[in-house]
């Protein structure tokens, strides 16, 4: 599972300048979906190998000197409802100020876990001047230059052993299955459907706040944990951009899930929103079923199932072997096949194929069929391929020259992998390596 870090504090005490250290080898905003309007607020960060997200909330404090107390305070609500662990950043050398003090408030009635990072400590008494933040009664204070990297790889060891700690206490192992899509699609009703008809096997799990984000369903048959995106709209008093956050707790629950029921509106078709967002779920390896909401509103002739479903696939193209179903939730058709087939999908995700099988279906046809030549005459040459063992379908293609493989044959084997085997629903990633 996806973990979050937030970094919160008052403007110029180097949040940003965490965030870019933290980021600086992955992309610093992850996706492009219609809504994000900020740059460099949302990245991914990877410590000792423990992969992690990290939000950078110092971008959202904004207008003159008697708003930033307003804008720092949901700021920091956002980060305790959106993060596992908060890293509060402070200035060691101006020491503390009223507005740490009323973010360390705010923190501390929280009961997330904080940890207090004493930026710009690049100065011969760091440890003393270090001493005054332990004042603010939120654990242990870390001396830290974002700039030169100074004292941040204990920071980060701490921060990560949380991280793998949180793991450990995780018991429940189930099947993590997202709602997920444009506002007004039906998420909401979707989910208050399935809640509603089983009120008695609702069970939050502890640890979020404010609103649940996991939900136990179990009915029907089925048992797995419910990813819910669909509270936000509640907390329009509290965050301005509604838009932002609500796509930025999108790419959350799509991180934190295995299966993605991506929800698209019927009366408005397949839209480029709807496409980021099926792409995001690609991306990141998870499942994928597509639900077509509100059917029941459309007029029909013999071929509009087959026509809105072709479009589906010309647009989502090329990862397009995937279920489409056309549902009213409204009208409670349909609902139990989508969760069928995103039960189908979770169970094909953890398909294995053994290697002596995968080379002997696909060693011959590589012959039959070899990769175009590569350039100046060379012949590229495929030895040996195995799944790896991840939590996505991945194979790694030993050849002699894997920068060569182009693209076309790389689409030419995926699609041989599933003419012989069912993913479904499931992206598979290709990787081609020195033999």
């Amino acid at each position: 599972m996806s973990n979050t870090l937030a970094i919160v504090g008052r403007p110029n005490v180097g949040k940003s300048s965490l965030f870019n250290r933290l980021t600086k080898t992955q992309e610093a905003i992850v996706e492009s979906i219609s809504g994000v309007t900020r740059d460099r607020i949302y990245g991914k960060s990877d410590w000792n190998g423990y992969e992690f997200s990290v939000i950078d909330t110092g971008g959202y404090v904004h207008g003159s000197e008697d708003t930033f107390e307003e804008e720092i305070r949901k700021q920091v609500l956002f980060a305790v409802d959106e993060s596992d662990v908060i890293v509060f950043m402070v200035d060691i050398r101006e020491g503390i100020s009223s507005l740490d003090q009323e973010v360390s408030n705010l923190l501390r009635k929280s009961g997330k876990t904080v940890f207090v990072a004493a930026n710009k400590a690049d100065v011969p008494n760091a440890g003393d001047l270090a001493g005054e933040f332990y004042s603010l009664g939120l654990g242990e204070v870390y001396p830290v230059s974002a700039m030169t990297g100074t004292g941040t790889g204990e920071l980060l060891d701490a921060v990560v052993e949380k991280f793998i700690l949180d793991a450990e206490d995780e018991e429940i192992d189930l099947p993590r299955i997202a709602v997920v899509g444009r506002p007004n699609v039906g998420k909401s009703s979707l989910i208050n459907t399935l809640l509603g008809d089983q009120r008695n096997i609702v069970t939050p799990i502890a640890g979020t706040t404010r609103d649940s984000v996991y939900t136990r369903y179990k009915g029907f048959g089925h048992d797995f944990m419910l990813v819910d995106t669909a509270g936000l709209r509640k907390k329009a008093k509290v965050y301005e951009n509604i838009e932002f956050y609500s796509t930025l707790r999108t790419i959350r629950a799509i991180e934190k899930s295995d299966v993605c029921i991506i929800m698209i509106d019927a009366q408005t078709g397949i839209e480029k929103q709807d496409i980021a967002i099926f792409h995001l779920a690609e991306k990141h390896g998870k499942g994928v079923v597509v639900v077509v909401n509100k059917w029941d509103l459309i007029e029909k002739e013999t071929n509009t199932h087959k026509q809105f479903e072709a479009n589906i696939r010309e647009r989502i193209a090329p990862f397009n072997d995937v279920e489409i179903v056309f549902t009213s939730v409204k009208n409670k058709q349909r609902i139990f096949k989508a969760l069928e087939l995103a039960k189908d999908v979770y169970q094909r995700r953890s398909n294995h194929i053994s290697t002596s099988k995968l080379n002997d279906l696909l060693l011959p046809i590589i012959e039959s069929i070899p990769p175009p030549s590569a350039s100046r005459g060379r012949y590229i040459k495929i030895k040996y391929i195995t799944q790896l063992k991840t939590h996505k379908i991945q194979f790694a293609f030993f050849c002699n020259l894997p920068d060569d493989v182009k693209e076309s044959y790389r689409r030419f084997l995926e699609n041989t992998i599933r003419d012989h085997y069912d993913f479904t629903g499931v992206p598979i990633q290709l990787f081609f390596r020195k033999k």
